[in-house]
């Protein structure tokens, strides 16, 4: 039969273990079961299969030794790891040691927590110095936690997130929990000599200052406040940032059966929410801060505000949604996607729309396998779509002109704009049109319009390309010839491009068949937004200047003749500001 080992001490402790395992059994049965019917489907059909097995390695390398962490900033890295692995450690090593001790497995979670307490005479040979080895790595890494909280800078964070007061009760009940179970076991060790080289040395330094009355008055106060902080931290736990150690978990396994964040809110987006820990690592990246337009609107303060139901408009629509915070983000939160969601409910049943026009908008030309989508901005740079009549006309490709005369937009700004209505009428009246010209390959050179054409259309037998990935694909074909030149190229990732659908290679590669690219370190996944971007209605023409400015900047340190970019908005955007011609990927061709 079971040993309690019941001591009035222990009671904060179990009070909070309780109250914890309560409230996030009942957050997991909220979160899974409103998930929409197709997304449970889901669950059930890979539930069983190998994506549990990866989902649960990732749970270890994540949740535990956070990976992530360590590509963006080592440091923080060591810091987040010494805290989750160290204390799993702990748990885990203590467990085995009081199977060991006692004999059996089947004892109450707060036997092995306190277990010094408890049987200060039982030494099972080596686990002394182990704990006492982990309590050390945990504590390195809270110093390191402590310092960034006052001086983060030193630690490659610029800025930090604003605490509530639930997370400021966790935070220091956090804080005190490891030096006070230090103390505990070190006074502990003073009276029964149950330490090993960490606090069996601090327990004697104690044995030398205080006498026995003291010691054991201490060593009783002491295990009392560990349990009171451990409790506390337990019950604050679901209240507050740190919801996320809990809820990574059941995230992971949901993404790695296909779930995904939806325009239309789930609570799998609320899932997402409740993972984000305010660690700021997101801040520093995002341009908006960096051009000081504002410091309460990066996706941290705006996922607070969701979970506090402090919403405001002017935070939620104050975003590029470049993606730059999501590609950096440690637990992969869907930023983009929970920003178009909460606009949505902003303007649910706001504004209507009269879709009448849109019968007589066909106003296509030419017929061909081939479709060309300029989009509402390529039809704005006149140059782009030259360009690519240009190189049709020279490969002898015949092409049907979707947009030529007017056309429909992709719908992809409307859904930006949490427009989710208007944005589904207009893509499935594109849908139609395309389908109803019977075109093989659909081209389009925004890239704005590839990722909504790829994500949200489901086009049958059409497949869409980008025009940097067709032109690739022509050089490839032997059907466009160029000589190299010495001209030189400095290449700008667009954001829904590169970011967005992952499409680096292609563009760089066209460059190299004419010219010289140079690179510089903000490129790829860390390419810079121009500025322009349909995700912000909040920010004035000035300064969408000022952010396209420190952009151009640093292309033209490169000392390039000309700037290239894949997108007809940030070619708009960079060349209000460039003192080197901007041109687009397709216009390099014939210079």
């Amino acid at each position: 039969m079971m040993n309690l080992y019941f001591e009035p001490f222990i009671i904060p402790f179990c009070i909070g273990v309780v109250i914890l395992f309560g409230v996030m059994w009942t957050k997991f049965i909220s979160w899974i079961s409103r998930l929409p019917k197709t997304d449970k489907q889901l669950i059930l059909k890979n539930a069983l299969s190998s994506a549990s097995f990866v989902a649960l390695w990732e749970v270890f390398r994540e949740c535990l030794l956070h990976m992530r962490i360590r590509r963006v900033n080592p440091r923080l890295w060591y810091m987040h790891m010494s805290l989750a692995f160290g204390w799993f450690l702990l748990i885990t090593v203590g467990k085995i040691e009081g199977v060991i001790a006692l004999g059996s497995a089947v004892n109450p979670p707060y036997v092995d927590v306190f277990f010094r307490k408890y049987f200060p005479y039982i030494h099972v040979p080596g686990f002394g110095f182990l704990m006492d080895f982990l309590l050390l790595f945990i504590l390195s890494g809270l110093g390191m936690a402590i310092y960034k909280r006052f001086n983060s800078q030193r630690l490659g964070i610029k800025r930090t997130t604003r605490l509530k007061r639930t997370d400021r009760i966790a935070l220091i009940s956090l804080w005190c929990i490891f030096p006070i179970r230090l103390l505990a076991e070190s006074f502990n060790s003073a009276l029964f000599e149950s330490g090993s080289f960490l606090t069996g040395s601090i327990g004697d330094l104690f044995a030398l200052i205080f006498p026995t009355i003291a010691l054991h008055y201490f060593n009783n106060i002491l295990w009392w406040s560990y349990s009171i902080v451990l409790g506390t931290f337990f019950i604050m736990l679901p209240f507050s940032r740190y919801l996320h150690i809990f809820a990574e978990i059941p995230l992971i396994f949901l993404r790695a059966y296909g779930i995904r964040a939806k325009a239309n809110p789930t609570t799998f987006s609320k899932l997402q929410i409740a993972v984000c820990s305010r660690c700021g690592i997101c801040i520093d990246p995002c341009q908006l801060a960096q051009n000081n337009l504002t410091n309460n609107t990066q996706s941290v303060y705006f996922l607070r505000n969701i979970r506090n139901k402090e919403q405001a408009p002017d935070i939620t629509d104050h975003c590029l949604l470049c993606g730059r915070c999501e590609q950096i983000c440690p637990v992969g939160i869907e930023l983009n996607t929970i920003r178009i969601s909460s606009r949505y409910l902003q303007r649910a049943g706001e504004i209507k729309f009269d879709y009448s026009y849109f019968q007589d908008v066909d106003k296509s030309i030419g017929e061909g396998k081939v479709g060309y989508f300029a989009g509402c901005m390529g039809q704005l740079s006149p140059h782009t779509t030259a360009a690519m009549r240009r190189i049709f006309e020279e490969t002898g490709t015949e092409v049907w002109y979707a947009d030529s005369e007017g056309s429909v937009c992709c719908g992809r700004p409307q859904k930006m704009a949490g427009n989710l209505d208007a944005a589904r009428q207009m893509i499935e009246y594109n849908k139609s049109l395309f389908e109803k010209h019977n075109i093989q390959i659909l081209v389009t050179s925004c890239p704005i319009c590839l990722k909504t054409f790829r994500e949200d259309y489901r086009l049958q037998n059409i497949e869409v390309l980008h025009h940097s990935e067709y032109i690739l694909r022509l050089f490839r074909a032997g059907k466009l010839k160029r000589n190299v030149t010495s001209q030189t190229f400095a290449y700008h990732d667009p954001c829904e491009l590169g970011r967005g659908l992952g499409i680096f290679n292609e563009p760089r590669q066209v460059i190299a068949h004419v010219g010289i690219l140079k690179e510089v370190a903000e490129n790829r996944e860390h390419s810079l937004c121009c500025g322009s971007s349909l995700g912000n209605t909040q920010l004035s023409t000035p300064e969408r200047i000022q952010i396209a400015q420190s952009v151009t900047d640093i292309y033209e340190r490169t000392g390039a003749e000309y700037l290239v970019t894949s997108c007809p908005l940030c070619k708009k955007a960079l060349g209000r500001t460039s003192r080197i011609p901007v041109v687009d990927i397709s216009e390099t061709l014939y210079m």
